[in-house]
């Protein structure tokens, strides 16, 4: 018997079968095949944005419409996120990536067959809000296959690799359309369709297990959760245009403020609720899930803006500035790595704080030397705060689904990636406001300056403000006065500087909130749903706090 157990021990790593039914060398295929799959999803948040001045030109946008092709895509995700993860967990992992892969590769098709026209407009942003909802329902199942296949000692370092390269792909994202845009401004989305029959040729030959716990769907949450979501977002990115003094603002904001309290209360008593809302009275999972909405508010966002700015006030071309962002991706994704081994040794703790402590001096230290316009004094500084982005990020999202039960990760995906997007989509609008605000008052005093009347500065400005905050309209080289250059580079830091405080707070929200938990390994509900929960109590320093 003692030769037989010593014989099982030295099988080769491509016989032994790990959580999720999957060999070692399955399990990494399997992994290798989400991250193609979410890869889509990642490179679509971010890059859009270098591409938005052609796409304006060619297409004749309004700037409400450019702005509306990048954040229809971020509410989708948004506002679906939980409809997909709650579908994951009752119609099976596997399928729903299946079926997420192809829509956000039809939907991309689409995008870049937009016709000239008045139809342009509404065609682009409709087939934006479809790849968000093809991502919604691809993602929450495909992170559930990442978590199943791996138990919770190795868990760390599995999604530290699947978030590091997912973040990186957010990063790389303007920097490929960049490229792409030399081109054609399409080529951007249809990259997406030879990603998605990669994703589905590994799935197929991977073939993960099809989980899944068949359970009724309580559409009056979904109802609830979308109209919350969509209004609250909505009012706040019209607040730039409608202004905050506006009836409108407030009431959109309000009004989807009270529909999610309103879901929260009525998914508290559903027999099979969309989210199960209770897991927030696991501390670990909120004070998780506060630190990736706090943190995602800045981490989609500083591409956006980093691309503009690069644009506007460097004058560079969009395939240049995107060279801007992958000085982020390269601290973004060494430091994701050593933040999932610290992780798997001793907890989020540690790599949450020292990570939002770096993200926030390096947006800080990069924003003091925005205006200067040099790109070589703010090199090192984009490197520190990817890298402390790359440390905390992934490492808060992972210890959330250690904290969930074994038998619902699509629906714990699901309600950690729908306050990730959420984030996003809010740090966009309200940033986009700050961004636009200041840059309206530099340029009033810039005009008035050169001899234009008060009202006339004021006018001019805000026009000159709302362009260039949505893209520059295509404006290049000397067609860009320099005072609009600098203008916009005042208005830049005025934003990294709110990020850094920003990733300040996210820093001291993880100190307070997970440094009185240290040593806990459970899962949020406390049941024993299969073996990794059962791995979660009895290794206390594989993750939590």
């Amino acid at each position: 018997m003692s030769d037989l157990t010593s014989t099982r021990i030295d099988l080769p790593a491509r016989h032994v079968t790990v959580p999720g039914g999957l060999t070692r060398a399955g399990r990494g295929l399997a992994l290798t095949a989400m991250i193609f799959a979410v890869a889509m999803t990642f490179i679509d948040q971010t890059i859009v944005a270098v591409a938005a001045p052609k796409i304006q030109t060619d297409l004749g946008l309004s700037s409400t419409g450019l702005q509306w092709a990048v954040n229809a895509y971020l509410l989708a995700l948004a506002a679906l996120f939980a409809f997909g993860g709650r579908l994951a967990d009752t119609v099976g992992h596997r399928r729903m990536v299946v079926i997420g892969v192809v829509v956000f590769a039809a939907a991309s098709a689409l995008c870049g067959l937009t016709p000239s026209g008045p139809a342009a407009e509404g065609w682009l942003v409709a087939f934006r809000a479809v790849q968000g909802a093809g991502g919604a329902l691809m993602y929450p199942a495909a992170l559930a296959i990442v978590v199943g296949s791996y138990d919770v000692r190795t868990r760390g370092r599995a999604l530290a690799l699947f978030f590091g390269i997912a973040g990186g792909l957010t990063a790389v994202g303007p920097g490929f359309g960049g490229y792409l845009t030399a081109w054609t401004w399409r080529a951007i989305f249809w990259v997406n369709i030879p990603i998605a029959l990669i994703a589905l040729v590994l799935i197929a030959v991977a073939r993960p297990e099809n989980e899944r716990r068949p359970a009724p769907m309580d559409y009056r949450g979904l109802v609830l959760i979308v109209s919350g979501v969509g209004l609250s977002v909505f009012g706040l990115q019209q607040s730039a245009r409608w202004g905050w003094s506006s009836p409108s603002t407030w009431l959109c904001v309000a009004l989807g403020l009270v529909l999610i309290a309103a879901f929260t209360r009525v998914e508290l008593h559903a027999d099979a609720p969309l989210i199960n809302v209770r897991a927030f009275r696991d501390r670990v999972f909120l004070t998780d899930n506060a630190i990736l909405t706090i943190a995602m508010t800045v981490f989609v966002p500083v591409f956006f803006f980093a691309s503009e700015y690069a644009q506007i006030s460097l004058d560079e071309s969009p395939s240049q500035a995107s060279l801007l962002l992958l000085y982020f991706f390269a601290g973004y994704v060494v430091a994701a790595q050593l933040g999932g081994r610290m992780l798997d040794r001793s907890g989020a703790r540690r790599p949450v704080v020292i990570g939002c402590a770096l993200a926030c001096a390096g947006l800080a230290l990069w924003g003091q030397r925005v205006t200067t316009l040099d790109v070589g004094q703010q090199v090192w500084c984009i490197v520190l705060a990817g890298a402390g982005m790359g440390l905390m990020l992934g490492q808060a999202n992972t210890d959330a689904l250690n904290h969930s039960p074994a038998d619902a990760y699509g629906e714990s995906t699901g309600l950690t990636q729908t306050v990730r997007n959420y984030g996003a989509a809010l740090g966009l609008a309200v940033l986009g406001t700050i961004l636009v605000t200041v840059l309206r008052s530099h340029l009033a005093t810039s005009l008035t300056a050169l001899g234009v009347p008060a009202g006339q500065a004021q006018r001019e400005a805000a026009s000159i403000a709302q362009q260039a905050s949505s893209g520059g309209g295509g404006r290049h080289g000397s067609s860009i006065p320099a005072f609009v250059r600098t203008d916009f580079a005042a208005a830049t830091q005025a934003v990294l500087y709110t990020m850094a405080g920003v990733m300040g707070f996210a820093g001291l929200v993880g100190l307070r909130g997970l440094a009185r938990l240290s040593g806990t390994r459970r899962s949020r509900t406390g049941r024993r749903a299969s073996p990794h929960n059962a791995e979660l109590g009895e290794d206390s320093r594989a993750s939590g706090a």
